[in-house]
């Protein structure tokens, strides 16, 4: 009777710190989407527009679910998860010379398939080593950053800010008939951080990213990458960026680390 009254009491717990973190990122998401309507009128807006396009390499993704009472496997050791086409696009608004709120739309997609070598208790459904699996991982991210200028010289800026991160994520298994699916939306504050060195007069080295590390789980995206600054208002870049996080829930237990090669470009108008 002790233990129920525990784990009751650690739910009730958990359903409060979710309410508590979605009524924070409303609060959030209200005060800097506000700022970013504020007047053009007080202050210069300066707009930027920066796409991003790559391929995704899958590096690791172990899954529980439930994360108490599933199996432990992963979607890229027993199964073989392919290499995908990947996108995001960030839109930005200047204002001053150190004020900069942006907002991020960043899907991703990544197949699976194959047979385990035992079976596979998913969402309580029940995979037999014979059956062949397909699976779907989705985990798209919405987010809305505000970010300060703290340094700025002729070969270095430093900026830090915070992040709005809406994730709409889910994990799908099908084998013949039997299709389980495990969908998570929800909201995680980040940190905000931007390191731009000049290596010549138009090149530069850049370390951008969003990250923060939490009891129940964590999350980095940070890209880094050479950019040619081919005009004031334009420049092309090319890089590395790397995505790995999750969280280990009593709903879920999920990890995963993608990385990719990416290019992209950064238009200011």
């Amino acid at each position: 009777m002790t233990e129920k009254r525990g784990v009751a009491r650690d739910a009730r717990h958990h359903r409060a710190a979710r309410v508590r973190i979605h009524v924070q990122g409303r609060k959030i998401a209200a005060v800097l989407a506000g700022l970013l309507l504020a007047p053009a009128s007080a202050t210069a807006v300066d707009w930027s527009f920066e796409p991003e396009v790559g391929i995704a390499f899958p590096y690791s993704n172990d899954v529980r679910i439930p994360g108490t009472g599933g199996t432990d496997f992963s979607l890229t050791d027993e199964l073989n998860t392919e290499k995908e086409f990947v996108w995001r696009v960030r839109l930005g608004a200047r204002l001053g010379d150190r004020h900069l709120f942006s907002v991020l739309a960043a899907p991703l997609r990544l197949e699976s398939s194959g047979y385990t070598r035992r079976p596979v208790v998913f969402q309580d459904v029940t995979y037999a080593p014979s059956e062949f699996l397909t699976s779907t991982y989705r985990f798209d991210s919405y987010r809305l950053t505000y970010r300060y200028r703290v340094h700025e010289s002729t070969w270095l800026r430093l900026g830090f800010g915070v992040t709005a991160k809406i994730r709409d994520a889910a994990i799908r298994i099908q084998s013949g008939s039997s299709v389980s699916e495990k969908k998570n939306t929800g909201f995680a504050p980040l940190l905000n951080f931007r390191f731009e060195v000049a290596l010549a007069r138009r090149t530069s080295l850049l370390l951008d990213g969003d990250a923060l590390a939490a009891p129940y789980g964590r999350l980095e995206d940070v890209l880094a990458a050479l950019e040619l600054h081919v005009a004031p208002q334009f420049g092309v870049r090319v890089g590395y960026r790397l995505l790995e996080g999750g969280a280990d829930t009593d709903e879920v237990y999920n990890f995963a680390l993608v990385q990719y090669a990416v290019a992209g470009l950064r238009v200011g108008f």
